[in-house]
């Protein structure tokens, strides 16, 4: 079968030529129906830091995959060939991270780190809910324990910032959104947000409860702890830029807490699916051909993306 792989920081993908995988004890083999592209992916093939994250070229990149069990391995339960699926990125399975992922037709899974899709669930949806769904979602509501009534600012309005300040709504959040892009202040707006500006220090008459920085360029964390109420949380997501200046001075007087968030669980793709379904939770999405992968990594990198791209491969 045909697979887009990392062959090196710097270099392009390569389409290979990889013989199909097979379940061994434990696992499962998936038929991969959408595979979404993160920044995580441009970060990889092009910034050496990742390589000491992952597995050895040749890889097959895409960690965001969902499809159908095609093979159960022995020992595996409560699984069965048919069954639609998400796969986390997390756990064990890695998929295009410590093993080849969804930038092919197949893939090894491991049972622990399946989400079953509810009917109704888009394959398109379910893989892009595996990390651009989850991640926001623990940012907002496991680490940012967002609350009804709170109010919160969102910085960035790209694949996650939109999802992030979604779900901020639907949580009963008065939502206040920061991005940089005037083009992308209709769909704040659309998400429900009370307000958008081009920096979140616009906001600060707000006394914000909760600050998620989806962006997390330069400046951008260091506005959320100048921003954000005393006592008040920022949760940091974004990593457009590896380092940023703050002011502790600003962080000890304030008492504001400050942290980072990264992937989640399998609980919260399933919580996420579940969004999905009921049609409260709509990010916008561009569905590509399996051809398409390079060049749009190529326009992410550029970021000239809106919404999220997601292959479709069947």
């Amino acid at each position: 079968m045909k697979a887009w792989q990392f062959q090196g920081t710097g270099e392009p993908l390569v389409l290979n030529d990889v013989p199909e995988p097979a379940a061994g004890p434990g696992e499962v083999v998936v038929d991969i129906h959408a595979a979404g592209l993160c920044h995580t992916d441009v970060g990889i093939l092009h910034d050496p830091i990742w390589a000491a994250e992952i597995a050895e070229a040749p890889l097959t990149l895409g960690h965001e995959l969902a499809g159908r069990i095609r093979e159960v391995g022995e020992g595996v339960t409560g699984w069965a060939v048919g069954d639609r699926v998400g796969v986390s990125p997390a756990g064990t399975t890695r998929p295009g991270l410590g093993r080849d992922g969804g930038y092919s037709y197949q893939c090894i899974a491991h049972p622990a780190d399946l989400v079953r899709m509810p009917e109704g669930l888009s394959f398109e949806l379910a893989a892009m809910g595996t990390d651009a769904g989850r991640a926001p979602y623990r940012a907002v509501v496991v680490r940012g324990e967002v609350q009804a009534g709170q109010k919160v600012g969102i910085i960035g309005l790209g694949g996650l910032g939109q999802i992030g300040a979604r779900i901020a709504v639907l949580k009963g959040a008065e939502v206040y959104v920061a991005e940089v892009k005037e083009s992308l202040w209709p769909l704040a707006e659309e998400l429900g947000a009370s307000g958008v500006a081009k920096s979140i220090t616009e906001f600060a008459d707000q006394e914000l409860d909760l600050i998620v920085d989806f962006a997390g360029f330069g400046s951008t964390t260091a506005d959320a702890i100048e921003t954000v109420k005393t006592f008040g949380r920022v949760v940091q997501v974004g990593m457009g830029v590896l380092e940023s200046t703050i002011s502790t001075n600003t962080l000890i007087l304030k008492q504001v807490t400050l942290m980072g968030s990264r992937g989640g669980t399998v609980e919260d793709i399933a919580a996420v699916y579940d969004m999905f379904t009921s049609g409260d939770l709509a990010p916008e999405l561009t569905p590509i051909t399996f051809d398409d992968i390079p060049d749009a990594l190529d326009r992410l990198h550029r970021g000239e993306a809106v919404g999220r791209y997601v292959a479709v491969m069947r």
